[in-house]
């Protein structure tokens, strides 16, 4: 009986691996397995490492140490010689052998390099067990090592080989560098965390029930994605039809990460440009009412910039009254944030703005969950095609408050107060730096982080900054005293000059008004990748207010530099930019894109002053740089986070 199936079973491998051969014969694919000895030399190795016994997944089985025996397999590992021939009865004995009781114990010997397989003993055994689909082969590993270089693949495989030396895992490979770190730091784990048997065990059991649902689409950035936004710990008790959904849900995502440009921005409010025949279809089909929700992570009088958001709300219910229905939905400390859009959506909300970054991971669940529901997020360079963000272009407000920063000052030293080094920080220092130049060449910036140091002022007035930049007028109606250029009076007290300022309310009914025109599909179907809304002066994002004290002939020059902003004529990197280190990033003759301002992560040779690391940062100010720091692919794990 055993015979039998032995039989038939070599008939549909030899099936197999005929069709597998003619199909790359006629693509012109080489269609044997992959000999080693033909790949590498021992002249091109760094020497050789012994993995031991280990179960070798199947599919990363892809070749023989030596030429003997590859032309007895196609490329896939099934057989090509006849049944009848020494190779095919010795194939069928094997077949039979793992059809018994006893089964192939005997585990093969294998070479790795660059994480695939060759067989050195074993290549029937292994073509016998992928028949049958054997997801792993019990194989002794020698590790061959290739010599070190910046080449894409042999960085990766550096990487893997630590995360590997950390973990004994095999079946997840990264194809982008960081990841490997990214997945420990997912997990809870340190940097050079060593597993425990019980927590690969764990990782495994998930890896396989995460796999399982994903199906085909199932890869190692896939998962890194998932534990990014739902973390470990929902994987463990997740129902196999929800976590199928939610896996739906971060595909699109996942594919982004590979796009070298990931984020479409749109730089001020478009309109609705269809035909005759798109605006009679929207007649009927664009709304004429929305219901509106606002989800913050504190309620208003928790936050001053939350106020400032809150404040746009109201501006936005007064725009559009009866057209619009909004409810607002503050989180606490502490607080279930996901359950806040669980009932908007029951609330009927059509449109939900969360007002700040850390909000992010949950819109992300929130978009997977309920896609209908256009979902917004105050951040930026977030490349997530779920969830739309929207920021202000705030540096044009620098630049200005730059050039008269560098009329005013006496000293020559302009001191400013750097918030976090995030996304479009440096480009806020860097535009005014330039805006100071240009009224004065010999300027100075004095830069401190406020992220850093509990006393910024007291430390630049030590510096001789007669002029001081700090954080910008967060509404209309804000208290200006403490904001935006401030003046150093002789007594040290500081006296307010004028502020960027930024206009939410504004931005609020600018994007609720394109869904409305049709404008929000438009921008939507012109792309696949992750939309940004980042707007300026010109959509009235970004405003200015000078305070009593300014002299007339500054407040004018301000005026008049916003107008120049705002209409294109004066642009803020649209002159000469040269780095600390003295790379002329641009000769102020070629446009500067969005995407180069918003990560920029240099400072103007002017600055003096630097961008601190992450182990710098004061406790407060670490989540946010997490999500939005700069260098947040390099930032190391939280040690609080749930381990595994």
């Amino acid at each position: 009986m055993i015979g039998n199936e032995a039989l038939t079973q070599y008939a549909t491998a030899l099936k197999a691996g005929r069709d597998c051969y003619r199909r790359r014969v006629i693509k012109g694919e080489y269609p044997y397995l992959q000999a080693l000895d033909e790949i590498i030399t021992d002249r091109f190795t760094a020497g050789y490492v012994d993995i031991g016994l280990i179960e070798a997944p199947a599919e990363m089985i892809v070749g023989t140490a030596t030429v003997g025996r590859r032309d007895a397999f196609a490329a896939n590992f099934m057989p090509l010689l006849p049944a009848e021939s020494e190779f095919g009865m010795k194939w069928i004995a094997l077949c039979e052998a793992n059809l018994s009781d006893e089964g192939i114990r005997d585990p093969v010997r294998c070479f790795e390099y660059l994480g695939r397989f060759y067989v050195l003993e074993g290549n029937k055994r292994v073509s016998v067990l992928k028949s049958f689909g054997a997801p792993t082969v019990m194989a002794n590993v020698t590790r061959i090592i290739p010599p070190w270089s910046e080449d894409e693949e042999i960085v990766l495989y550096y990487e893997f080989m630590e995360f590997y030396r950390l973990s004994k895992i095999y079946t997840v490979r990264f194809e982008k560098r960081g990841h490997y770190g990214s997945l420990q730091a997912a997990l809870g784990f340190e940097p050079d965390h060593v597993w425990t048997e019980d927590e690969r065990r764990t990782f495994n059991s998930a890896w396989a029930k995460f796999s399982a649902a994903a199906g085909r689409r199932a890869s190692a950035e896939l998962f890194l994605s998932w534990l990014k936004i739902y973390g470990f710990e929902k994987l463990k008790d997740i129902g196999s039809a929800e976590l199928e959904s939610s896996i739906a849900g971060v595909v699109p995502d996942t594919k982004l990460q590979s796009d070298e440009s990931p984020i479409d921005v749109s730089t001020s409010p478009g309109e609705a440009k269809g035909g005759i025949i798109t605006k009679l279809i929207g007649a009927v089909t664009l709304p004429n009412r929305l219901s509106v929700a606002f989800i913050n992570d504190y309620s208003p009088d928790e936050s001053h910039w939350i106020a400032s958001h809150d404040l746009g709300r109201r501006q936005l219910e007064e725009y559009f009254g009866k057209k619009i229905d909004v409810r607002v939905y503050n989180g606490t400390r502490g607080g279930d944030v996901d359950s806040l859009f669980d009932l908007a959506v029951k609330g009927g909300a059509d449109m939900i703005f969360a007002t700040t970054p850390t909000l992010i991971n949950s819109c992300r669940r929130a978009a997977a969950k309920y896609p209908s529901v256009k979902i917004l997020n105050c951040s930026v360079s977030m490349p997530f095609p779920g969830v739309r963000t929207y920021y202000s272009r705030i540096y044009e407000g620098k630049f200005v408050t730059g050039a008269v920063a560098g009329a005013m000052t006496k000293t020559g030293r302009v001191g400013y107060v750097a918030s976090n080094p995030i996304y479009g920080v440096p480009a806020g220092i860097n535009a005014f730096a330039l805006g100071a130049k240009l009224t004065n060449p010999d300027v100075k910036i004095v830069l401190r982080w406020s992220c850093c140091t509990v006393d910024a002022f007291g430390e630049l007035r030590g510096e001789g900054c007669d002029m001081i930049s700090t954080r910008d007028v967060p509404s209309a109606v804000a208290d200006q005293s403490v904001y935006g250029l401030l003046r150093v009076e002789g007594d040290g007290t500081l006296t307010p000059m004028i502020s960027p300022v930024w206009e939410w309310g504004k931005f609020y009914v600018r994007i609720v008004e394109s869904v409305f025109t049709g404008a929000w599909d438009e921008f939507g179907s012109r792309s696949q990748k992750a939309l940004n809304y980042w707007w300026g002066f010109d959509a009235g994002a970004v405003d200015l207010r000078a305070s009593d004290a300014i002299p007339e002939s500054m407040a004018q020059l301000a005026e008049i530099m916003k107008r120049g902003v705002a209409s294109g004529q004066i642009p803020p990197f649209g002159r000469r930019l040269v780095a600390q280190d003295g790379t002329v990033v641009t000769d102020g003759e070629r446009v500067v894109t969005p995407d180069e301002i918003l990560h920029m992560d240099y400072l103007e040779s002017c600055v003096e002053g630097r961008i601190p690391s992450f182990d710098e940062l004061l406790p407060i100010a670490r989540p946010i740089v997490r999500l939005q720091g700069i260098y947040r692919d390099t930032i190391p794990p939280d040690k609080d986070e749930m381990q595994i």
